[in-house]
């Protein structure tokens, strides 16, 4: 028993450095603009960009259409602008297509936005870095039944469908080697086709994106944070008066 322990430990830490040697490089996310986070007017431009491109395929079921009068929108300016899936105001956003018939046609069913950017948060970044990344790295793949293809998520099955407006992107490959002598492919992107918007207009257009999908994962957010700091001062402020109440009842104690 012990030399099968003993062995299969040699094992492992044999694998482990060639694990290491034939790993290319990770790819660095992208900042996403943290600054529209608690801007109300990026994420009603986020929650229009959402319906409008994001709703269509997939659903956001624990967040409700009402939920809007957060940002400063009324319900006249939801049923006007942007109650396209549902009946009231009151109703989930969630989507028409059966996930049999998604799973069918993109080889999986779309996921459901409403915790997405929480969910991608891992020790390489954010879950807001992560999509920002993702949506502004997809390229023309001819080989994918899409047609595109991505560097974030390699093989995703979802097409890209805010290309008219970033335009089309072509990848680029550069040989080199790492530090062990071993081929690496270094991955870039450039545009091939121009769209409607230029790439800081487009940048922005992703980060109001952003910005609404991460309000969308926790909306209490920016008043929490808020409370939060309105609660340390006041414990600030009482930590001085109970201190100087203490000195004055033990004051005349020895």
């Amino acid at each position: 028993m012990k030399k099968l322990i003993v062995s299969s430990l040699l094992v492992v830490g044999m694998w482990l450095p060639g694990a290491g040697l034939t790993s290319g490089p990770e790819l660095k996310l992208d900042r996403a603009p943290t600054e529209k986070f608690s801007d109300v007017l990026s994420l009603q431009r986020g929650a229009k960009i959402f319906v409008n491109y994001c709703l269509n395929c997939h659903s956001a079921s624990y967040y409700r259409y009402n939920r809007l009068r957060d940002i400063g929108l009324s319900d006249e300016q939801i049923k006007d602008n942007l109650l396209f899936t549902a009946d009231k105001v009151g109703d989930l956003m969630r989507v028409a297509m059966a996930r049999q018939d998604a799973a069918a046609w993109f080889g999986a069913a779309p996921p459901d936005l409403g915790l997405i950017a929480r969910s991608r948060s891992s020790e390489f970044g954010s879950g807001a870095d992560w999509l920002y990344t993702y949506l502004r790295t997809f390229y023309r793949d001819p080989s994918r039944p899409t047609g595109w293809n991505n560097l974030v998520f390699e093989n995703v099955g979802m097409p890209h469908v805010l290309w008219e407006l970033q335009g089309d992107l072509a990848l680029h490959l550069d040989k080199s080697k790492d530090a062990y002598g071993n081929p690496v492919d270094h991955k870039t992107l450039q545009l091939a086709k121009p769209g409607k918007l230029n790439q800081s207009e487009y940048d922005s257009l992703v980060g109001d994106l952003v910005a609404f999908l991460v309000y969308m994962g926790e909306p209490v957010a920016v008043s929490r944070k808020s409370i939060g700091i309105g609660v340390i001062l006041f414990l600030s402020v009482l930590a001085v008066f109970t201190y100087l109440l203490k000195r004055e009842y033990w004051k005349d104690i020895h």
